[in-house]
């Protein structure tokens, strides 16, 4: 059974049905499956509690002359979703140019929600690969650096758990043309490039601090450390460092301590199985030559 995709819907009523019975219809195409978790408010406030305490991977809003008041919201919580906004009928149409949230949003009328399922599928697709601070992302500009490292942390997070979810539904083929170079460390701007290797390194530091006490999150903790890996192309050689570097931190304590570093070599077998799961990642997501 393929993965549930969680979407949080604002509409009326009536709007709610449609959505609802197209994408059913768009399920239908595998033997019945139901795709789709749907959670749906007629409440703005409603709706947005809702994300703010479950996981939620798509919402689908329905037009209307206060969407930007739940949109402005969104934004100052750090919540960025990929998002479907459903125009409503053409006799009283809405500017596309009226929203402003980020530029993984997709617009569709009501006469087009036989294209539902392909909208959603896009809006993520296009979401995984949204840099934040880019001119393209059409996210907004944090006042301070704190917020901008509060939205890049948000957005990378879910950017995660969607391609996760992508490789539930989808398998792991595809996700290696997902990435998007933008977000890759060779092309990072020096701050954000220090960022994530200190991210990548305390990560890698909870992994060694853990690697031989038989504890339960280990391999998803290796799994998490290797999917930000992926995605920002981070090389080998970048990694070794880091493990060296390590290395040579916890044998100067030994040292102080009057106790033997040869203990340390043991931690090679950590590095060989973070490697091994980056490794594995490549050999899956890179479709094959047919």
């Amino acid at each position: 059974m393929r993965s549930l995709l969680s979407i949080g819907i604002l509409a009326a009523t009536a709007v709610v049905q449609k959505l609802s019975e197209a994408l059913k219809q768009s399920a239908s195409g595998d033997q019945g499956i139901v795709d789709y978790a749907l959670n749906a408010f007629t409440d703005t406030a409603d709706l947005f509690n809702f994300v703010q305490s479950n996981h939620v991977d798509c919402l689908l809003l329905q037009a209307n002359p206060t969407l930007q008041v739940l949109l402005d919201q969104l934004n100052r919580e750090a919540i960025f979703l990929p998002t479907v906004i459903i125009q409503p009928e053409p006799e009283r149409p809405l500017s596309d140019c009226q929203f402003t949230y980020h530029a993984a949003v997709r617009q569709l009328s009501v006469q087009q929600l036989g294209q539902l399922g392909l909208a959603i599928d896009q809006a993520i697709s296009k979401f995984i690969q949204l840099s934040p601070g880019s001119a393209e992302s059409g996210m907004p500009v944090t006042a301070t650096a704190i917020e901008a490292l509060a939205t890049h942390k948000s957005l990378m997070e879910q950017q995660l758990r969607l391609a996760e979810k992508l490789k539930e539904r989808l398998g792991y083929l595809g996700v290696y043309y997902k990435r998007n170079p933008q977000n890759f460390l060779r092309h990072m701007a020096l701050e954000q490039r220090d960022d994530l290797l200190r991210q990548l390194k305390a990560e890698y530091r909870e992994i060694i601090l853990i690697y031989f006490l038989n504890e339960p999150s280990l391999n998803e903790q290796i799994d998490n450390f290797v999917n930000v890996a992926f995605f920002a192309d981070v090389p080998v050689s970048q990694i070794v460092e880091i493990h060296m570097d390590l290395m040579d931190e916890f044998s100067k304590h030994l040292k102080i301590e009057g106790r033997s570093d040869e203990v340390l070599l043991d931690y090679r077998l950590t590095l060989i199985d973070t490697i091994a799961h980056l490794c594995e990642m490549y050999r899956r997501s890179i479709p094959r030559e047919s």
